[in-house]
């Protein structure tokens, strides 16, 4: 099982922010959504471009290099160029720390 990776705390880390954070050679980006916390990682299924140079909008982050669209909530892909969904990971709140893991493999 994987161990958990801390973010930040639960103070530093404003609604509306994103964070990247390394899971053992994978880069994820971990967003507060009006004070919910989701994770996925940060690429583009399309092409592997990175998705944290996107423009967020509610749950969705744009990719910046061709516009495909990814809800943040659950990784699905929700336009083309992109069809096949991005990861995501779990994440959750202890002692006021925010913190991730890769679960893949448990």
């Amino acid at each position: 099982m994987s161990e958990w990776v801390t973010v930040a705390r639960v103070a530093e880390f404003g609604s509306g922010e994103r964070r990247v954070v390394e899971l053992y050679d994978t880069q994820v980006v971990v967003f507060n959504l009006g004070g919910q916390y989701y994770s996925i990682e940060d690429v583009c299924t399309h092409d592997g471009g990175r998705l944290t140079g996107g423009t967020v909008e509610g749950d969705q982050i744009v990719c910046p290099r061709h516009g495909a669209r990814f809800c943040i909530r659950t990784g699905a892909a929700l336009s083309a160029p992109a069809y096949e969904p991005t990861s995501t990971f779990p994440v959750r709140m202890q002692d006021g720390v925010i913190q991730v893991r890769d679960d893949r493999w448990d």
